[in-house]
């Protein structure tokens, strides 16, 4: 008997992929159907880590700009595992070497990578939490789950942190050609409607080789490569850094910067325990390590399970909320985001003077009856930045017929190398919308 389970953006019910044959699958929006290899993956997958990413847009803010863009990062991890199902099979046709073990660690690897990310992508770097990344996150929770797995992820953790034998297979998760951007891209483009954001997975995964432990692509994926980083270039710039996605960004940061303002002067402000957990106390690495007070193995601290219970919806709800907070700054800033009456940008040539800054305090104080201290809250400089391609990191090696070996940016005839690895950056100053300012 055959059974599909249509992927939706909520969470599935895993207990139903337990089938005759013990077939599991999942219909997925940009892939089709995409199997499950085996009962670790299930096991993985049914982990509460892993299904805290349904609750998390995998494009943060950007269905303010795009209305389709509401798919989470669950579908983008399931998504990149099956392309690492794919480069796995493309690879032992060519003779490369990999065991069934190493394909599991590097499908699970590839399953956990984006574990770690909270509430609109990287908005509480810059907010509620000090000096912790989402990459750091991601570690200890896979620890976490190979804690609870009695040890089932030692190589996925290994290939993850690029501390395994074949580095090829850390490659696939993380390089400038890696599993994860195809499927970001495929799907971003799919769910936006931004069609120059497609890229020819499939083709790419074919033409994949290995040479000296090196990912390596075959001479004649070359125009598939192109186009790739290409499409690349123009999403960052038409969906990842729209200039309406950041300026909601930044008035979502500026919305939290004031609310850790007010908890830190004892304010009470309504919140879900674990927002609340983050917002009243000062949260650094050392205490997502810390277990009471004396284990340092990272994998049982609270602040690590406050995280895992922390999502989109705690955010949203507490911003309706804040809507009716005696704080002025905060309830014009969530009134206006609630309504999506955004920060407006515009492009500066330069980085605002002090004197400049000063002005616009004063005038936002005068404006809304509050004090030029807190003005700041209200405005924002922000430097928008994307980099296509960088020689500096792992090279995209182009496999000639011969067995030589040429870098994507010698071996292109239509990519400028200078063109390719600038780094463009655009100067915005966001600010509340207020007429006259």
């Amino acid at each position: 008997m055959r059974m599909s389970i249509f992927f939706c953006n909520f969470a599935p019910d895993l207990r139903f992929w337990r089938m005759a044959n013990k077939r599991k699958i999942i219909n997925d929006p940009v892939f089709g159907f995409l199997s499950i290899p085996n009962e670790l993956v299930y096991d993985v997958l049914q982990h509460p880590y892993v299904q805290r990413l349904n609750r998390i847009r995998q494009l943060g803010l950007s269905y303010l700009v795009y209305p389709g863009a509401m798919h989470s990062r669950f579908g983008h991890s399931i998504g990149a595992m099956h392309l690492m199902q794919e480069a796995i099979q493309s690879l032992r046709l060519k003779g490369v070497e990999i065991t069934e073990d190493e394909s599991t660690a590097a499908q699970i690897a590839i399953l956990l990578h984006d574990i770690g990310h909270g509430p609109f992508s990287h908005v509480l770097e810059h907010t509620i939490v000090d000096g912790v990344t989402h990459e750091d996150i991601s570690l200890l929770m896979m620890e976490r789950i190979n804690l609870d797995l009695h040890g089932q992820l030692d190589r996925a953790i290994a290939i993850f942190k690029n501390e395994y034998p074949k580095h090829f297979l850390h490659q696939l998760i993380s390089s400038q050609l890696d599993v994860d951007r195809m499927d970001y891209l495929c799907r971003d483009s799919f769910f936006t409607g931004v069609q120059e954001g497609r890229v020819a997975s499939e083709r790419l995964l074919k033409m994949l080789d290995v040479r000296n432990d090196k990912l390596v692509v075959q001479v004649k994926g070359i125009y598939s490569v192109e186009k790739f980083l290409v499409a690349r270039r123009l999403m960052y710039w038409q969906v990842y850094l729209h200039k309406t996605s950041v300026a909601a960004e930044q008035h979502l940061i500026k919305i939290l910067s004031r609310a850790k303002e007010l908890a830190r002067t004892g304010t009470d402000l309504f919140c879900s325990p674990a927002l609340r957990y983050f917002l009243y106390q000062n949260v650094t690495f050392d205490l997502f390590l810390a277990h009471e007070g004396h284990d340092y193995s990272g994998v049982n601290s609270e602040a690590l399970e406050q995280y895992a219970l922390l999502d989109d919806n705690d955010v949203l709800c507490a911003i309706k909320a804040w809507i009716s907070s005696e704080d002025k700054v905060l309830s014009v800033l969530s009134r206006s985001f609630i309504d999506r009456q955004l920060f407006r940008g515009e492009v500066l040539n330069e980085p605002l003077t002090e004197v400049q800054k000063e002005a616009l305090n004063k005038q936002y104080a005068q404006a809304l009856g509050i004090r030029e201290t807190d003005a700041p809250f209200l405005w924002s400089e922000h430097v928008s930045t994307s980099n296509t391609y960088s020689e500096k990191a792992d090279s995209i090696d182009i496999l000639y017929s011969d067995g030589t070996i040429r870098d994507i940016s010698e071996a292109s005839e239509i990519l400028d190398l200078k063109a390719l690895t600038h780094k463009p950056k655009k100067l915005y100053l966001f600010k509340y919308r207020l007429n006259g300012i």
